[in-house]
């Protein structure tokens, strides 16, 4: 394996103004490196990346938080995964008992395997989140022909947890080294929202989760130890069970699969699940190498609005990591 020219990749794009900051970790056998570089903030506040630093996870919330929930409620009977979600949330599109958001289950939520957009600007609707969570389960969504990565998905995830827990995702433990409200002082900053009109220092940076106040396709937090602390609790279990079930040729339960062109690379094995998040992270694991590296940044920092090479350096990092 080799660490340093993987790391050596994302150092040279921070370098280059590309990145404000980032953290690289891997862990195998016990074994784990870790190492920091750049900015947690730009401007008159600045502050540098730490291995310590809290980032904004955005999408690694749909599988190391949503997932794992709706899994563990599914093994112990609380649900059917391939049960509609109607069975939790009766009066999702109750007045149009025939449609056929009805009939979509937990587990075509958890693959992406429904007609929903890709995403709204649900956050535009209104203010109060209870109004928009009923927005959302009685809005006629435009319907696609062919199933995409939707957060709509794992916003109906997270108001099904929400329901079989009578509370708010906020409420909820999300793990250990993992939090809904972390120290702004601790975090990476994301960017300067013209919504908001602040830059966002421990706030969530997604407009929606923000607007909900908790969401089950965004808001978690953590460090680069958090996420592999939790990679390695995956690798240890006797059987991973439906994380490594494929559902598509992209996906399993909540995660993606190693396919042509996925972000992280194509030298893992074909046992290797990932995910990223838009605000600039990631975290992969191969379960026949024991390993798994994720690399976060804040490249949404001070605006999503800039080339910040987040994309070929995820494959490329990914293909790193498994040179001789």
């Amino acid at each position: 394996m080799s660490f340093d020219a993987a790391w050596d990749l994302t150092r040279d794009t921070v370098a280059q103004g590309r990145l404000p900051g980032a953290v690289l970790g891997v862990t195998q056998g016990g074994a784990r490196r870790v190492e920091a570089t750049g900015l947690a903030v730009k401007g008159p506040d600045e502050a540098p990346v730490t291995r310590a630093t809290i980032f904004d996870l955005a999408s690694l919330t749909k599988p190391v938080f949503t997932t794992e929930r709706i899994l563990a409620h599914a093994a112990a009977g609380r649900l059917d995964l391939d049960a509609p979600l109607t069975t939790i949330i009766p009066d999702f599109r109750q007045y149009d008992a025939d449609c056929p958001e009805r009939r979509v289950t937990f587990r075509q939520c958890l693959g992406h395997q429904t007609p929903f957009p890709a995403v709204a600007p649900i956050y535009t609707y209104g203010s109060d989140p209870d109004t928009l969570r009923a927005f959302v389960l009685q809005r006629e969504w435009p319907l696609l022909s062919e199933p995409v990565y939707s957060d709509i998905n794992f916003i109906l995830l997270g108001i099904a947890l929400e329901r079989l827990e009578g509370r708010e995702i906020r409420a909820m433990d999300p793990g250990p080294g993992f939090s809904f409200a972390p120290p702004p002082q601790d975090c990476a900053a994301t960017e300067a929202c013209t919504w908001r009109k602040r830059v966002m220092r421990g706030e969530v940076h997604d407009e929606n989760c923000y607007a909900l106040q908790g969401s089950g396709h965004a808001g978690l937090f953590g460090t680069a130890d958090a996420l592999l602390d939790f990679a390695e609790a995956l690798l240890a279990r006797d059987d991973p069970g439906p994380v490594l079930q494929s559902l598509s040729p992209k996906r399993t339960h909540g995660w993606e699969i190693r396919h042509p062109g996925w972000p992280g690379g194509q030298a893992c094995s074909a046992r290797t699940i990932g995910h990223t998040g838009f605000t600039g992270t990631g975290l992969w694991i191969d379960f026949d190498q024991g390993r798994a590296w994720t690399l976060l940044t804040n490249r949404v920092h001070p605006t999503r609005h800039a080339d910040s090479g987040i994309g070929p350096l995820r494959q490329a990092v990914g293909e790193a990591l498994f040179a001789e």
